[in-house]
């Protein structure tokens, strides 16, 4: 009797003996996946652990990872087992269709099929690479690539009365636009372009390689252009500072004089644009990619064969989140409205101020750098 109880309870157990096995047989492989997200109702990439109220696209991911059968339950809940890396930490609402996570992994049968089931349609994993065992994503990263999707009323200067779906940039504007945004090429302090950062702090100074607003085009009567911006990292709320500043001067509610003033010591009130826009377009592995990209076991970073894949996950998810919140809450215009508030001059009227009050007023005039700024 004793021997069939046993005999009973061994084979209960096998199912989970055989899933184990399963597990043994697939070993755990340092992978990169490539993501497409629509990040709108999101409080952006990065998971936070123990606070489940506001939800990020990792949590979507891990969810996913965990009941495809790719990693432990326990790997979802502590992230470093599984050596997790995100290549860049996107802001709330910010989408993506190209971001790069590496993690180990087990590489089950029809792997990117298992995970994809599990996630909602608007983040999707659209390529997976096998790559070197001490891989990270985010320190081996050489330059990312956003886009910036906005609707082109929000350069009509502020005097002009614009219908919004009525309007079209016209050329003299989008070259002026153009001009601005190649300012921002080379290195600067970014100090004012983000929080939390003093003017000394090294880590504000950033490498921007190129900048600039595409050939505007027509989505739903409404008239659209992308600005795309590549650099070596940035900080956060970096891009849409860039971006909000530049209306601003084109608007005509700053001197274009406000831009060197940015990257010198004093405080700048810099306007953050709406995060809608705001796409992680692309992320740069040059460096490894000449390293391991053809030594024969890996393959390099790169992922033309997954371009239309992404391009048509943009123009399913992507840019119609963009263009149809844009009309319906109007995050754009209504920005627009609080440009008005911000005070441009203050900061450098302020320390002239200073001087004037100050017993060395003749001192400090000929060496704090304000120049004629306070026009």
């Amino acid at each position: 009797e004793e021997n069939g109880h046993q005999n009973k309870r061994l084979k209960g157990d096998a199912d989970e003996e055989d899933a184990e096995d399963q597990n043994k047989k697939s070993p755990k492989r340092k992978i990169v996946l490539l993501m497409a997200y629509s990040g709108k109702g999101y409080h952006g990439m990065q998971r936070n652990v123990g606070s489940s109220q506001f939800k990020t696209i990792e949590d979507d991911l891990v969810s996913a990872l965990v009941q495809s059968g790719c990693i432990p339950e326990n790997h979802g809940e502590d992230m470093k087992k599984m050596s997790f890396q995100r290549c860049a930490r996107t802001d709330k609402g910010v989408s993506a269709a190209g971001q790069i996570v590496s993690l180990k992994v087990r590489l089950i049968d029809d792997i990117l099929e298992k995970i994809n089931n599990h996630l909602p349609s608007h983040i999707r994993i659209l390529g997976l690479k096998r790559v070197t065992g001490g891989f990270n994503s985010k320190n081996k990263c050489d330059a990312r690539t956003y886009s910036y999707m906005l609707p082109t009323f929000a350069f009509a200067h502020k005097d002009h009365d614009v219908h919004e779906e009525l309007y079209r940039l016209d050329r003299e504007t989008l070259e002026r636009v153009n001009k601005l945004l190649a300012c921002y090429k080379g290195t600067h302090n970014f100090h004012n372009f983000t929080s939390q950062k003093g003017p000394r702090d090294p880590s504000a100074k950033r490498y921007i390689m190129e900048m600039y607003c595409g050939e505007p085009f027509v989505r739903e009567n409404m008239e659209f252009a992308v600005i795309k911006v590549k650099g070596q990292s940035f900080m956060m709320h970096q891009i849409r500072k860039m971006i909000g500043l530049v209306i601003a001067i084109v608007k005509g509610y700053a001197a274009e004089s406000i831009m060197e003033r940015s990257w010198g010591e004093e405080k700048v009130d810099v306007p953050k644009a709406p995060g809608l826009g705001l796409v992680l377009e692309k992320v740069h592995f040059e460096k490894y990619n000449r390293r391991f990209g053809n030594d024969g076991l890996h393959e390099p970073l790169e992922w033309t064969e997954e371009e239309e894949k992404i391009a048509l996950f943009k123009e399913q998810y992507i840019y119609p989140t963009i263009i149809n919140t844009e009309r319906e809450e109007k995050s754009m215009a209504n920005w627009l409205n609080t440009l008005p508030i911000h005070d441009f001059n203050s900061s450098a009227v302020e320390m002239q101020t200073n001087n004037k009050n100050s017993k060395k007023s003749s001192d400090l005039e000929g060496s704090d750098g304000c120049g004629d700024d306070s026009d």
